[in-house]
């Protein structure tokens, strides 16, 4: 198959099997982690591990920005492969717990450490496929690869704990993070060009947000996960409590819907390259985040009548696909909407703002279904989903262009540069190689070309 033509460069073929590992190891950590709150705090379980996930979030949220904003000035390599050690070393350390602080602290840490790995590694993605039709299928792979190992990951669990204790799990986990590690140091990874960013520490924290949330496209890309976000959260949070509250059905049942949301990314990660090789990115996104909120729509239309379990399927499926369409979008919409030495900071904003969307989404699908009743809460969900892809199509237009008329004011100014359509000055011999840093001047002048955030295009320009 074609989907796997990324799999011939080596670099990424070794990047790929250190994610694949890492995500079989957190996946059986992850119901060791179940059965530890379930062992060590059994009278309030429920309350713990939803507020380990609340945890993941804020982690997320708070961490991601910082690690895009200085992860640059250290080489990727090191970064990469000593975070995946210390993820090693933390999972080691859970089984130990035996205080609840002890628990939310490890946890808090781990997901710290994983907000400053996984956006260096998405944006060194680009840098290693660098041809357009590789770098798709290299992002559907690693959502192919996100999918196996939700549906493998509890079923290697439960054959493992058949012969050995659950902390066993942890270890397993562990040795995981340190093969990724292993494969890492066997690579040769793309250095990152120096970026050319001045300003002070508030200036380089908040420049991938700013940046982010000031792209017409990207802020399209964050509606657009808030209406996959939307109908994810409902599918995670209230699957269960649909098939055993209304449905009264054993909890295998549970387990086979929630099946059907993951083969449905998986078929969405397999044929969104063939799709987009047809039609645009605008218009696979913004249709990932209608069939969201169709699908719930349709939910919320069976479970008013008569439900019926197998009509379930087909609707899980499309949010499944529809998850894929938006994803896959996003990476090919962040990478190409920043220069090469920004794209730590874009998909850590990226990687911030859209957990964000599910942190939101997870309390809007637990309150309102337990306020609202799930066959409204389907169809509110629904209508948060497709009101955000409304807003997808607002703030993204369809005759939008990539190479836009913008005035630059005169200014003097120093910063690290190469020569390029902006820096056309004399040099005096002192200077060095480039990229170089010595005052330079911009004369005023207006013109035309395709137009990112950066250094030197701080606002995005009106036009007419």
């Amino acid at each position: 198959m074609r989907l796997f033509t990324p799999l011939k460069n080596s670099v990424f073929r070794y990047l790929f099997f250190a994610q694949v590992i890492s995500l079989l190891g957190t996946g059986l950590a992850t119901v060791a982690l179940a059965l530890l709150v379930y062992e060590q705090f059994s009278a309030s379980a429920g309350i713990i591990l939803g507020g380990v996930l609340a945890i993941k979030m804020v982690a997320y949220l708070l961490t991601a920005p910082i690690a895009g904003a200085y992860a640059n000035r250290l080489p990727r390599k090191a970064w990469l492969l000593s975070l995946n050690i210390i993820r090693a070393f933390l999972v080691l350390a859970l089984p130990l717990v035996s205080e609840l602080w002890q628990l939310v602290v490890l946890i808090f840490v781990l997901n710290v450490i994983t907000a400053g790995y996984t956006p260096v590694y998405q944006a060194l993605l680009p840098d290693v496929l660098e041809n357009d039709e590789l770098y798709t299928q290299g992002l559907s792979l690693s959502r192919l690869a996100m999918d196996v190992e939700a549906l493998l990951s509890p079923v290697i669990a439960a054959a493992l704990l058949l012969s050995m204790s659950y902390t066993w799990l942890f270890g397993l986990n562990a040795l995981a993070f340190v093969m990724a590690a292993v494969f890492l140091l066997v690579i040769r990874i793309p250095s990152m060009k120096p970026s050319e960013r001045t300003g002070g520490i508030w200036q380089q924290l908040t420049f991938g947000v700013r940046s982010y949330w000031s792209t017409p496209r990207l802020k399209a890309v964050l509606y657009a996960n808030l209406a996959m976000s939307a109908a994810g959260a409902m599918i995670i949070v209230n699957t269960v409590i649909y098939v055993r509250a209304n449905l009264l059905l054993p909890n295998e049942y549970v387990a086979l819907l929630m099946a059907a949301a993951g083969a449905g990314s998986m078929l969405g990660a397999v044929v969104v390259p063939s799709i987009l090789s047809v039609f645009s990115d605008r218009l696979v996104m913004l249709a990932g985040g209608a069939v969201s909120g169709l699908a719930m729509l349709l939910a919320g239309l069976i479970a008013e009548q008569s439900p019926a379990y197998l009509m379930l399927f087909p609707i899980w499926l499309l949010v499944g696909i529809g998850s894929a369409f938006v994803l896959i979008v996003s990476g090919r919409l962040v990478r190409d909407s920043c220069n090469k030495s920004d794209r730590n900071d874009y998909f850590a904003a990226n990687f911030s703002l859209t957990h964000g969307m599910w942190l939101i989404c997870y309390l809007l699908a637990g309150v309102l279904g337990s306020l609202l009743g799930l066959t409204m809460t389907f169809i509110v969900i629904g209508c948060i989903a497709l009101v955000a892809t409304g807003f997808s199509i607002i703030v993204w237009p369809k005759n939008a262009a990539a190479g836009l008329w913008h005035e630059h004011p005169e200014m003097n100014h120093q910063h690290p540069h190469v020569h390029d359509v902006h820096h056309q000055h004399e040099h005096q011999g002192w200077e060095g190689p480039e990229p170089h840093v010595h005052p330079h001047y911009h004369a005023q002048h207006t013109h035309k070309h395709r137009f990112v955030i950066d250094e030197h295009h701080v606002h995005w320009p009106r036009q007419s």
